[in-house]
């Protein structure tokens, strides 16, 4: 909970807490203090034993640690009985994505050679308007139908 006060904070706290309480009373508010805390973790551990005992047995291993998103995914992982670990190695996103690629690179080059075709086959002056139809066509194909009245 403490982890990251360095010395530097205890020490400014402890200059702190002398000039607010004075040498006299500081002892007895660290008693207080610690008396407060002792109470508290009594409390909560007492909490923790009555709600176990009120889950029942099905619930002995049950652990208030695991409410935790992380130590409940982690513990989750670790415990193989839904077959998270053949999903997990099922799913390989770099391969999907290359296939992804290789679908696009592959469409875009055979989109530039049946253009390029139509262009040899057909007279210089009709081939650029061939083509120019077919980038059209295939604009329009792509593009979702634009709606007037919905903007």
């Amino acid at each position: 909970m403490f982890n990251d006060i360095g010395t530097f904070e205890l020490v400014t706290l402890a200059v702190l807490a002398v000039l607010v309480f004075g040498p006299d009373k500081l002892p007895k508010v660290i008693q207080d203090v610690t008396r407060t805390i002792r109470k508290i973790r009594e409390f909560s551990d007492s909490a923790k034993a009555d709600i176990r005992s009120e889950l029942g047995p099905e619930f002995k291993d049950f652990e208030f640690e695991d409410l935790n998103p992380k130590t409940f995914i982690r513990k989750q992982m670790d415990n193989d009985d839904l077959g998270l670990k053949e999903i997990r190695n099922g799913f390989d996103l770099k391969k999907e994505m290359a296939e992804l690629t290789d679908v696009v690179h592959d469409r875009e080059s055979e989109s530039s050679s049946s253009s390029s075709a139509g262009a040899e086959s057909s007279g210089s002056s009709g081939g650029a308007v061939d083509m120019s139809k077919k980038r059209e066509k295939l604009e329009l194909e792509e593009r979702p139908p634009y709606d007037m009245d919905a903007t």
